[in-house]
């Protein structure tokens, strides 16, 4: 049977490459970004490598009118979704007492409370067929001291390990991504050129990996996937090591 996928944030950085990933396995793709024409551009592309088929839902994320419209698509009984990507956010600088407040919520926003409610309207038709797929893309940075977008992306890692254990044995897997550095677009909207984000090349991991290494965790069951060995040691570390320590070193870079 040919599974549907709904990716949020599909039109840049981790979501396009899934797109395209599921795209080459055959799946059916709901695709959700603000920008259309770049949706729409991203489908035909798709079509062409192999989707089952391409569907474009233009909506912003931030707004309850777009959150309305996929939540309204996850609860669509005539057509079910089983895999549900969130991947839509945005960075912020690191003082968050020069940052804009509104900005801010915003940012909260969108990484904690959208994909807690995409999650909810998704969740009801999973368990009642007793088959899905959640995966929350966070970061290696959720156990990190690094302003508040490593605390809203520590929200998306404790909900989905509690997740993943109260409805996998009912058919419903619920998996935190948590790449480290990666190269997309998501540091050039943050206004920054390649080469100065201050991190060094060996930190630095490329989107297709990071991609195929969740996909792997995924089918395994995980609650929470590291992609390369070298993010799962620094992750490890990072959960014992001293606060002020940790703060320091994560306050190296964008």
């Amino acid at each position: 049977m040919t599974t549907t996928s709904l990716i949020t944030g599909a039109s840049s950085g981790l979501g396009t490459e899934y797109a395209r990933q599921l795209a080459r396995r055959g799946d059916r793709l709901v695709l959700v970004a603000r920008d259309g024409g770049r949706l729409e551009a991203l489908a035909a592309e798709l079509q062409r490598a192999g989707a089952e088929g391409v569907e474009v839902l233009s909506a912003d994320l931030s707004s309850p009118d777009g959150i309305t419209a996929v939540t309204d698509r996850l609860t669509d009984a005539a057509r079910p979704v089983d895999t549900l990507i969130n991947s839509s956010g945005f960075g912020l600088p690191l003082a968050f007492e020069k940052n804009d407040i509104e900005d801010e919520a915003r940012h909260l926003r969108l990484h904690a409370e959208v994909p807690m409610r995409l999650m909810h309207a998704a969740l009801q038709g999973m368990l009642a067929r007793r088959s899905g797929t959640i995966l929350n893309i966070s970061s290696a940075s959720a156990v990190m001291p690094r302003s508040t977008y490593a605390a809203a992306k520590s929200w998306q890692v404790m909900f989905s390990r509690w997740a993943n254990s109260s409805y996998g044995p009912r058919g419903v897997t619920v998996t935190a991504v948590c790449p480290g550095y990666t190269h997309t677009e998501f540091h050039e909207r943050l206004g920054l050129a390649k080469g100065e984000e201050g991190i060094p090349n060996w930190l630095w991991l490329d989107a297709p990996r990071v991609v195929e290494d969740s996909l792997r965790d995924v089918g395994r069951g995980k609650a929470v996937s590291v992609p390369s060995k070298r993010y799962k040691a620094i992750y490890t570390a990072a959960r014992l090591a001293p606060t002020g320590l940790m703060a320091k070193l994560a306050a190296r870079g964008r």
